[in-house]
């Protein structure tokens, strides 16, 4: 079975074990404040996931500041939802619709681009992609030349 499959099951449960004890200890009370603490952390879940959701849609999709510095936040397991809150962006989709693994792409104004690669909705690889950088110079612009 999938991690991504028991902990759907395991959180369920886990909330009646919660409600299950809160009764034997402290009878309805006791069911009463652990089902509120049980709506806190999902009223939680949820802003945080709107929040995220509405910093990327201002955003141009797959666009990030910078590639290099999104590269060196990346470890191997975080969600796709924690990567949107690093870039502020949504990534661009390079995998077919619903198909494992889903992979994005955020490049920044320099052409660099990080490539990531997302199986059950973690982080399983990623690559920076910078473009080669040219031989010649770069020349000042025609009205500092004269100077």
């Amino acid at each position: 079975m999938p991690p991504m499959n028991l902990r759907k099951i395991v959180a369920p449960i886990l909330g009646v074990l919660l409600l299950a004890g809160a009764w034997r200890a402290y009878g309805w009370g006791g069911v009463a404040i652990a089902l509120t603490g049980i709506v806190m952390w999902l009223l939680l879940h949820f802003t945080r996931i709107t929040q995220v959701l509405k910093r990327t849609a201002d955003k141009p999709v797959g666009y990030v500041g910078s590639a290099v510095m999104l590269n060196a936040k990346l470890k191997p397991g975080v969600t796709l939802l924690h990567v949107l809150a690093i870039t502020r962006a949504l990534g661009e989709r390079l995998s077919a619709e619903g198909e494992q693994p889903e992979i994005y792409r955020w490049t920044d104004g320099g052409a660099s681009h990080v490539t990531a690669e997302f199986a059950n909705g973690k982080l399983v690889n990623w690559a920076l992609v910078r473009p080669p950088e040219s031989s010649e110079p770069p020349q000042e612009p025609a009205e500092a030349q004269g100077r």
